[in-house]
């Protein structure tokens, strides 16, 4: 039997292991996007420090909620009230155990108490299957940031 996934709101003190999920999920969990080049990997992790993930914590306008898996924290995920997912990071060797879908269904949650009805992001080639399973769709051209291919997609949020 699959342990049960549990997510929580992020707190301040929650920081540390944020970052430490995020660099490590871009670096091995996200190769197939950055192809391991040192300049792609610098540019997509170099904001994911502890001293930005604080001000995103003390944010009323962003959420930011943390996946427990065997009590161990396995993956974090952040969206505005805009109705952007900003980013979904789960520690690879954790992958596939539901931690991804948990955060993303927590976000959504978020989004409909905010009064939201559809939910969009930018997605790697790494993440595009997983999202597609999730109900998003690709709804423009794909672009490039940073040396990252950026895949736009959107989800209709159902009504409360």
């Amino acid at each position: 039997m699959q342990a049960s996934v549990h997510t929580c709101k992020a707190t301040p003190a929650d920081a540390g292991i944020i970052s430490r999920i995020i660099e490590r999920s871009i670096r091995v969990g996200c190769a197939l996007d950055h192809r391991n080049d040192p300049q792609t990997v610098a540019a997509w992790a170099h904001n994911n420090t502890i001293d930005h993930i604080l001000p995103w914590l003390n944010d009323q306008r962003l959420y930011l909620n943390i996946a427990l898996l065997q009590d161990k924290p396995v993956g974090v995920a952040m969206a505005s009230v805009s109705g952007k997912v900003a980013f979904c990071y789960v520690q690879p060797e954790w992958f596939r155990r539901g931690a991804g879908q948990a955060l993303v269904h927590d976000l959504e949650g978020w989004l409909i108490d905010q009064g939201l009805r559809q939910s969009r992001l930018n997605s790697t080639r790494t993440g595009e299957a997983f999202y597609r399973r999730l109900g998003y769709q690709v709804c423009a051209e794909t672009f490039t940031v940073a040396g990252l291919h950026a895949i736009p997609m959107h989800k209709a949020l159902p009504e409360v």
